[in-house]
C-alpha cells in the first residue's frame, strides 16, 4: 500500500499577501482522492517527532533558540517565515512525516510525504521557508537505527539543496546528488558530493538527458540501500522562483526516471514534494501529483 504522510496541520495559515502556497497541501491529497489514485486509507498523519532525533541532526542551541522564539530578527528574515509556534509544530509534524515515511518505504518499497523537501536548513539554522531539515533528519534516523548504510539523496528542487550538502558534508555514508538552476538561490552554494548547475530555460529534452546520463551511474558506483528525492516542482517554466523551462509532462517523465530506477534495483526510495511556485495553483498541484499517480501505477 502507498503510504503518505498528510496532516491538517500541514495548510497552517500565513498572513495574508504571503507568497508561499500552503493551499496545495490541502489541494493536493483532496485531487488524488478525487481521481481515485488513492483512498483515504493511504494517508497517516504524523505525530511530533521526538527531541531527540532533530537534535540527532540539528544542533541543541538552534533548536532550542527556535522553539523559544529566540532568533533573531536577521535569523528570522532568512527563513522567509514569520516565526510562530504554530510554524514550528507544523515543521516538527512534518519532520516525523518524512521519517515515518522512510520506514514505511522499508516496507512497501515506496512512501511519500505530503509536504517536506525542507533542504535549505543547515545544522544550526534555517533559510529559505525551511525551519528544520527532514531529509537530513530522516537519513539520520535510517542510519542510526541502522535501517540503512548507504542513503543516495537525489535533489531535483530547481534550487541547491545547499543545507542537506552542508550538514553531509562530512560524511561518507549519505550522497547528496543536487541538480538545480545553475543562477538561481541560494547565490552561494554549498558543496553535494555532485552537483550539477543547469542553465535558464533548459529543455525537457535537454534536463532528461543529463538526468538519465547520471543517475544511473550514480546508483552503480554509490550502491545504495536508501533512496530519498526531493521532487520539488519548482522546475516548471511557469514557476515565479524558477527559471528553468520544463512542462508539466517533462516535470512528470524527471519523476518517472527517479522511480523507475529504485524499482529496478530494488531500492526503498522515500519522496518528499519540495517547491512549487507557479502562478496557476492548478499547475502546481497536478505536477505534484504526478509524481503520486506514478507512485502507484509503478510499484501497486
Amino acid at each position: 500500500m502507498l503510504k503518505i504522510a498528510w496532516s491538517p496541520i500541514y495548510c497552517h495559515p500565513l498572513p495574508a499577501g504571503h507568497r508561499f502556497p500552503m493551499e496545495k497541501y490541502n489541494l493536493l491529497p483532496e485531487q488524488l482522492i478525487y481521481e481515485g489514485t488513492v483512498k483515504e486509507s493511504n494517508f497517516f498523519s504524523p505525530d511530533k517527532l521526538e527531541e531527540k532525533w532533530i537534535v540527532n541532526t540539528h544542533s541543541h542551541t538552534y533548536f532550542k533558540r527556535l522553539t523559544s522564539l529566540s532568533l533573531e530578527k536577521s535569523e528570522i528574515r532568512k527563513t522567509g517565515f514569520p516565526l510562530s509556534l504554530e510554524l514550528i509544530e507544523r515543521e516538527i509534524l512534518i519532520m516525523h512525516g518524512s521519517v515515518q515515511a522512510a520506514v514505511f518505504a522499508l516496507e512497501f518499497g515506496i512512501a511519500m510525504n505530503i509536504a517536506g523537501g525542507t533542504h535549505h536548513a543547515f545544522a544550526d539554522r534555517g533559510e529559505g521557508f525551511c525551519l528544520l531539515n527532514d531529509i537530513a533528519i530522516a537519513s539520520n534516523y535510517l542510519l542510526k537505527n541502522k535501517l540503512s548504510s548507504r542513503i543516495l539523496v537525489v535533489d531535483l528542487d530547481v534550487h541547491q539543496g545547499n543545507g542537506t550538502a552542508s550538514i553531509f558534508e562530512n560524511n561518507s555514508f549519505v550522497f547528496t546528488f543536487s541538480m538545480h538552476g545553475a543562477s538561481n538561490y541560494p547565490m552561494h552554494k554549498e558543496k553535494s558530493d555532485l552537483d550539477i548547475g543547469l542553465p535558464d530555460k533548459i529543455s525537457d529534452g535537454e534536463y532528461l538527458k543529463i538526468l538519465k546520463e547520471t543517475l544511473p551511474k550514480l546508483i552503480d558506483t554509490f550502491e545504495p540501500d536508501f533512496i530519498i528525492y526531493q521532487s520539488g516542482v519548482d522546475v516548471l517554466y511557469s514557476d515565479k522562483l524558477g527559471r528553468l523551462g520544463l512542462t508539466v509532462a517533462g516535470c512528470k517523465e524527471r519523476d518517472k526516471t527517479v522511480l523507475e530506477l529504485a524499482k529496478l534495483h530494488s531500492i526503498p526510495i522515500m519522496c518528499c514534494m519540495g517547491g512549487g511556485y507557479s502562478e496557476k495553483l492548478s499547475l502546481i498541484v497536478d505536477a505534484h501529483a504526478n509524481t503520486f499517480r506514478l507512485a502507484q501505477d509503478l510499484f501497486f
